[in-house]
C-alpha cells in the first residue's frame, strides 16, 4: 500500500493505493485478464489499459494523475517505464509461492472485522483504517446477491502488524457502532462453535417436528379408531377379591368374545372388552345364567359405556395394550399381547373362544398365544447436510 502519504495528495494516495492492490499478492494471482496483459510485453501494462479498471477509472481519468502518485509511492511494489506510459511489478519483488507455508502465514496476518453499516463504501473503511498499521487487503464480506453484509477482512503486512491491530483501544466503534474485531484464528473458532450448535439445534427441532408429527398421526389414528368402536364395553364392580381374569373369560364363554380385560387382582372394578357388541354378549350370559349374573357367587354390577365415559376407558385399554406390546417387544420378545389383560395368567386368556384380533387402523389385539412379528424400526432420523460456504467473487481492492 502507498506510503509517503504526507507528500502525496488524497487522490494520489487512492490511486497508488488502487494500483498497487491491482498487482499485489492477493489480486494478481487470482485476475486472469490483468495476467494475460503481462504475458504480452515482459510484465509491462500500459495506462491505458489500466485506465479501463472501474474502479481506478472512477478515481481518475488522467494519467499524469497515476504517474506522480506511483512516483511518490515508496513501497517499491511498482515501477514505471521511462517513457511514462506503462507500468509493472517490480522484478525484485516477484510473487509469494502459493503454498501451506504462506497460507498460514496469511491467516496468521488477518483481522475479522464486523459492525460496518451496510452502506459503507470501501473508501470509508480505507479511511477508518489509515494510520492503524500497513494493510495489503482488503476483504469485504458480500451475500449472494452481493450486497455488503457488515464485515471485512483485512490482511496486514505482518503478523506484528495485526497483533499490534488488535490491541488497539480506537477499533471498537465506527459511526457509533459496536465493532467486533477478532483475529482469523479466533473467527473461525467462532464461525466452528456456531455452526456445532446450529446442527445441534436443527437436530433437536427436526427431532421434534418427528415426535409432534408422529403423536399427531397416533392421536388422529386413535380418534378415527374411538369413533369406529362404540358399544364394545361392559363395566363391572362389586366384592372380586377371589375373582381372577380367567373366570370372566368362563363367564361369557359362548356368549360374547373377550378380547381384553382391563381388570386387577384385589380391585373392585374393571372393564371388559368385545369383540362386537357388549350389551348382546350381556344379556346371552345372564338369560343363560337364570337372570342373574354373578362372578363366583359374588353379586356385580354391570353397565354398558356409552358416549364420552366409553371413549376414555377405550382410549386407556388401547394405550396399555400398546405399552405392553412395546415393553415386551423391549424384552426380546416376539410381540406377544393382547387378551391377557391385568390380573391374568400368561397364555391362558380367551382359551374358550379362539384367537381373536381386534384391529383398528394400525393398533391390535391379540389373543393370549398369538404371536406376531414387530413391526419394523422407525426410520432414522434425517441427517443434517450442511452446504459448503458460498464463495464470493472477488471484486475490486477486495470488495
Amino acid at each position: 500500500m502507498a506510503e509517503n502519504q504526507e507528500q502525496m495528495s488524497p487522490i494520489e494516495i487512492k490511486v497508488a493505493r488502487q494500483i498497487e492492490y491491482y498487482f499485489g499478492d492477493h489480486n494478481l494471482p487470482r485476475d486472469k485478464f490483468l495476467k494475460e496483459q503481462l504475458q504480452l510485453d515482459d510484465g509491462w501494462v500500459t495506462l491505458e489499459t489500466m485506465l479501463k479498471f472501474n474502479r481506478l477509472k472512477s478515481l481518475t481519468s488522467d494519467s499524469s494523475v497515476i504517474v506522480a502518485a506511483l512516483q511518490k509511492s515508496t513501497t517499491g511494489l511498482l515501477e514505471l517505464s521511462e517513457d511514462k506510459t506503462k507500468v509493472r511489478r517490480s522484478p525484485n519483488k516477484p510473487l509469494p509461492e502459493l503454498n501451506d507455508e504462506y497460507k498460514d502465514a496469511l491467516k496468521h496476518k488477518s483481522v475479522y472485522i464486523k459492525g460496518f453499516p451496510l452502506d459503507t463504501t470501501l473508501d470509508e473503511i480505507q479511511e477508518w483504517l489509515t494510520g492503524k498499521g500497513t494493510i495489503e487487503n482488503i476483504q469485504m464480506r458480500r451475500n449472494l446477491q452481493r450486497q455488503f453484509k457488515g464485515s471485512v477482512f483485512i490482511c496486514f503486512d505482518t503478523e506484528e502488524s495485526s497483533k499490534t491491530f488488535l490491541e488497539r483501544t480506537d477499533i471498537k466503534s465506527f459511526k457509533d457502532n459496536e465493532m467486533l474485531v477478532l483475529s482469523r484464528e479466533d473467527y473461525h473458532a467462532k464461525k466452528a462453535e456456531e455452526r456445532k450448535q446450529f446442527k445441534a439445534e436443527t437436530k433437536a427441532k427436526a427431532k421434534h417436528e418427528k415426535e409432534q408429527q408422529q403423536k399427531h398421526a397416533e392421536d388422529k389414528e386413535m380418534g378415527l379408531l374411538l369413533d369406529e368402536q362404540t358399544g364394545c364395553l361392559l363395566k363391572f364392580s362389586g366384592e372380586l377379591e377371589d375373582v381372577s381374569r380367567e373366570d370372566f373369560h368362563q363367564l361369557f364363554s359362548g356368549h360374547g368374545k373377550i378380547k381384553w380385560v382391563d381388570f386387577t387382582r384385589g380391585a373392585k372394578e374393571g372393564t371388559l372388552l368385545f369383540d362386537g357388541n357388549a350389551k348382546e354378549a350381556f344379556d346371552k350370559a345372564k338369560e343363560a345364567n337364570g337372570g342373574e349374573l354373578k362372578v363366583k357367587d359374588n353379586s356385580v354390577t354391570w353397565e354398558i359405556l356409552e358416549g364420552e365415559e366409553e371413549k376414555e376407558v377405550l382410549k386407556k385399554i388401547i394405550e396399555a395394550q400398546q405399552e405392553s406390546y412395546s415393553r415386551s417387544k423391549g424384552r426380546g420378545g416376539r410381540g406377544r399381547s393382547g387378551g391377557r389383560g391385568r390380573g391374568g395368567r400368561r397364555g391362558r386368556g380367551g382359551r374358550d373362544h379362539g384367537r381373536t384380533h381386534y384391529q383398528g387402523k394400525k393398533t391390535k389385539f391379540d389373543s393370549d398365544d398369538e404371536e406376531e412379528d414387530a413391526p419394523a424400526a422407525p426410520k432414522r432420523e434425517l441427517e443434517d447436510a450442511e452446504g459448503p460456504a458460498a464463495k464470493v467473487a472477488k471484486t475490486e481492492n477486495g470488495s
